[in-house]
């Protein structure tokens, strides 16, 4: 027994001292350090990460590459960019990551058990040889959103894959991905999440995927068809399926399939339709549903109460009928998810029920008359939104037990509900507000430190923004976001903000406010977005405490009454400048050419006087193609999950008024309409080629319109009207391809309209007002004003052709003269003359009447 143990001593001591020794030296396979060198060759490497991949180094240490510990074979490579950008929302930006070509010999790696390059900016992939891997059991390619693959042959031929990830590549030409996928013997989790693919065989019966698949994920393609057969006929061993958001329409078949170990079945925003099939009740281990957002019917089964083991059931967005009550949630105790919303059904629960559940998670609507009282039971939710919902509350006992119960919600929403309650009487502690769209009564409830977000819009609440603002005189509050937007609130804009040092954006438009920029407004030092549209707000904001706010990037106050000077102070961090509708007075300042992230400057109906500045093109976004501004976005914790908002404008644009959010990075602006502007539009100002809309109309401005207005590539909509512009249109404006807005009219403008589609696409609306202009699509043939358009040679030969038919019209008509005279003097002074002439007359009289009696009497 003890000769045994020093054996196996040995050998435990003679191992430890090899993988010592290996990890001691450079023990980096060749093979496989000449196939990883080959694969950098092939990459673009931005930022780096392939900068340990030296040839003297052990490839072991390279950064991504895994090792057996003993042979020093690479056993894993993991290359998944991990590049995100707070300011983008968390889309990870591309150009930091690895992009080219990914060669397929990295699978000749012979003991490569683990690949994940997702994450990156990969555009193809390519093979030097056939693929022949048996120890690989990992692929992972995902959001390579570049990546375009037109066959997947290459995965068949690697049977011992258990894991395949290829969502957000594009597989659009790959019309045999099913066949390749069920030819792997080992595969058990597949994911082609938004492929693009569009062939899913819904005839077929069977598809013979391996019996160890667990997961299927075909979220996010192009399927127009009917649920496929085959999905339902898959092992009774597979868990999770999902086919959400696509195209299928038609029904669920009516039998059992053979999924009976089904965990998840996400069939959400598609179009479904007929009703719930009483099989969904049966599957015993289910513990997800997402079947909202579709157009299923009918009642809903109740034996989806029996489903004891369903955790999230998520069927909002669809046409049920019907009574829902207790029974259809009788057993179902780990419920922890509901989402049922549909405007057909109505709920009717026993008033004295109490669920076996406890929600973390609660969607539901319409409630009328009344809220259900098992919803007081609930006391670990965290999520609450009441939709679509018209209640009321008997008593203010009843109000204010509403108000605390929802207090006890982090994250609290109500949205377009008729609510027949007191608002004021509430103090709300959740950490996310949304009240958006009801019908309050009252004013502005009060807020604890605890809330990060408050949004209460649209929802006809009145009185003074004091009561919500100056209740507390707290320091440590936590607000963060404040929209009180679209209201009937009055009264000033109250001193109490030193208070809420923390808020980074506020909202006040659309109310009743008058009066000025309180000093207090200059503490709020984090404040990004600042909205005071829309209300009766004065004074000069050039001198006010808003300069004392240096991380604005947004700052819109259009449609007030504010005066003064456009202020000096913003900061060179702004995007937005909203200024519109107000009553401001002076030049443009310079100092707006110092903003490199300006994408809208709108100070349109306003009394700017002046020249347009020159440096309009030092704005590097309105000329840089390659410089994008980051989304304009708040993200909040609401204790469990991170959201985000984007912030949104409303922008005056070809005529009308449009909202933009998620885009509204992307605008580039500039409205200095309707103002006393003067002088001539410099070539400089043309020079903004990233530019998207430019009106400059309703000034008096003067001169030409320069043709470096064809640098102008991506300019969609141009307005000029009613200046006193003079000269030619010139011929490069014909060359912008995405203008679809033009207005030149009331100026004097002269000469032919350039030629081209483009121009003479637009009506004639676009170019009236302008006596000297002619062409199509003016009516006016620019024939007739020949001079305008003809060379100096051509106008030469004109004149002297014109001076000869002058003469010659003179001398015919002086001659005519002389002779009548003549004629007429001579008959006059010679009594000769004059009786030969009466004697010629009465001759031609008698011969005429003797030809008239010859010709009657032959008639007769």
């Amino acid at each position: 027994m003890d000769s045994n143990n020093i054996i196996w001593k040995r050998k435990y001591v003679f191992a430890m001292m090899l993988s010592t020794l290996c990890m001691m030296c450079s023990c980096c396979n060749e093979r496989d350090k000449e196939i990883l060198l080959k694969f950098k060759e092939g990459v673009t490497d931005p930022s780096g990460l392939l900068s340990s991949w030296k040839q003297e180094q052990d490839c072991c240490q390279w950064k991504g590459v895994t090792c057996h510990n003993i042979t020093a074979r690479v056993i894993h490579l993991t290359l998944s960019c991990d590049y995100y950008d707070v300011e983008e929302d968390e889309e990870y930006n591309s150009q930091k990551c690895l992009a080219g070509d990914i060669i397929l010999s990295l699978l000749d790696m012979e003991y490569l058990q683990h690949l994940d390059l997702s994450y990156n900016d990969f555009s193809t992939i390519s093979a030097d040889s056939t693929v022949n891997s048996s120890t690989l059991n990992y692929i992972d390619l995902s959001y390579n959103n570049n990546l375009f693959i037109k066959s997947l042959e290459w995965l068949s031929q690697i049977s011992s894959l258990e894991y395949i990830d290829l969502s957000n590549i594009n597989l659009h030409m790959e019309t045999n991905w099913l066949h390749w996928m069920t030819v792997l013997p080992s595969l058990v989790e597949l994911y082609l999440e938004s492929c693009k693919l569009e062939d899913i065989s819904p005839s077929l019966e069977y598809a013979n995927f391996s019996t160890s698949l667990q997961y299927i994920n075909l979220y996010d393609n192009y399927f127009h068809s009917e649920l496929p057969k085959w999905i339902f006929n898959l092992s009774s061993h597979v868990l999770k399926i999902d086919l959400s958001r696509n195209y299928f329409m038609g029904q669920l078949p009516n039998t059992l399939p053979n999924l009976h170990s089904l965990t998840w079945l996400a069939l959400h925003d598609n179009y479904l339709n007929g009703s719930i099939p009483d099989w969904i009740g049966q599957l015993q281990y289910l513990a997800g549903l997402s079947i909202h957002d579709n157009y299923f019917s009918g009642s809903l089964p109740t034996n989806l109460g029996n489903l004891s083991s369903l955790n999230i059931l998520m069927a909002d967005g669809n046409l049920f009928t019907g009574v829902v009550s207790e029974r259809n949630f009788a057993k179902l105790k780990n419920l922890k998810y509901l989402f049922f919303e549909s405007p057909y059904i109505t709920f009717d629960f026993d008033p004295l029920w109490i669920p076996p559940f406890q929600l973390e998670r609660l969607y539901i609507g319409p409630l009328h008359p009344t809220l259900p009282q098992w919803l007081y039971t609930q006391t670990s939710l965290y999520f609450l939104l009441i939709q679509d919902s018209k209640f009321s509350f008997e008593s203010a006992n009843n109000n204010n037990n509403f108000w605390r119960f929802a207090s006890t919600v982090q994250h609290l929403k109500l949205y377009n509900n008729t609510i027949e309650g007191d608002l004021s009487e509430a103090f709300l502690n959740s950490s996310i507000i949304v009240l958006t769209s009801n019908n309050f009564k009252g004013s502005l409830p009060r807020l604890s430190s605890n809330v990060v977000f408050f949004q209460v819009n649209n929802s006809s609440l009145s009185g003074s923004i004091s009561r919500l603002l100056c209740h507390s005189k707290k320091s440590n509050n936590n607000l963060q976001y404040l929209d009180l937007s679209d209201n009937n609130l009055s009264g000033g804009l109250t001193d109490c903000w030193m208070n809420w040092k923390s808020l980074r954006y506020v909202n006040l438009g659309g109310n009743n406010l008058s009066g000025n920029i309180p000093p207090s407004m200059g503490f709020l030092s984090n404040l990004t977005s600042l909205h005071l549209h829309e209300n009766n707000l004065s004074g000069d904001i050039s001198s006010s405490s808003l300069q004392y706010c240096r991380s604005l990037s947004i700052l819109n106050v259009r449609e007030n009454s504010f005066s003064g000077n456009i202020p000096k102070w913003m900061p060179q961090s702004i995007r937005i400048v909203q200024l519109r509708s107000n009553k401001f007075i002076g030049n443009i300042p310079i100092q707006i050419c110092q903003m490199p992230f300006l994408i809208v400057l709108d100070i349109a109906y306003n009394r700017i006087s002046g020249h347009i500045p020159k440096c309009l093109n030092n704005i590097t976004s309105f000329v840089d193609m390659h410089y994008s501004t980051s989304w304009i976005f708040y993200k909040f914790f609401d204790g469990r999950d991170f959201f985000t908002y984007r912030d949104d404008l409303i922008l005056l644009v070809k005529g009308q008024q449009s909202k933009y959010d998620s885009n509204l990075k992307l605008i580039r602006m500039v409205d200095l309409s309707s103002n006393n502007l003067t002088g001539t539009m410099s070539p400089q100002l043309f020079s903004l080629s990233q530019l998207h809309f430019l009106n400059l109309s309703h000034n008096r401005l003067t001169g030409t319109i320069p043709k470096e207005i064809g640098n102008m590539t991506q300019l969609e909509s141009l307005d000029l009207s009613k200046n006193e512009l003079t000269g030619q249109i010139p011929e490069s404006i014909s060359s912008l391809s995405f203008l679809d807005n033009l207005n030149l009219s009331f100026n004097n403008l002269s000469g032919q309209i350039p030629s081209g589609t483009q121009l003479q696409s637009f009506s004639e609306l676009s170019y009236i007002g302008n006596v000297d202009l002619c062409g199509p699509p003016l009516p006016k043939n620019c024939s007739n004003h020949g001079d305008d358009t003809k060379t100096l040679g051509e106008n030469d030969d004109d004149g002297d052709e014109s001076d000869f038919l002058s003469s010659l019209y003179m001398g015919l008509g002086v001659g005519f003269a002389v002779g009548f005279w003549g004629v007429c003097g001579a008959i006059f002074f010679s009594r000769k003359c004059r009786h030969a002439y009466f004697r010629f007359l009465y001759d031609l009289r008698d011969r005429f009447y003797v030809l008239l009696l010859t010709n009657l009497n032959s008639f007769h």
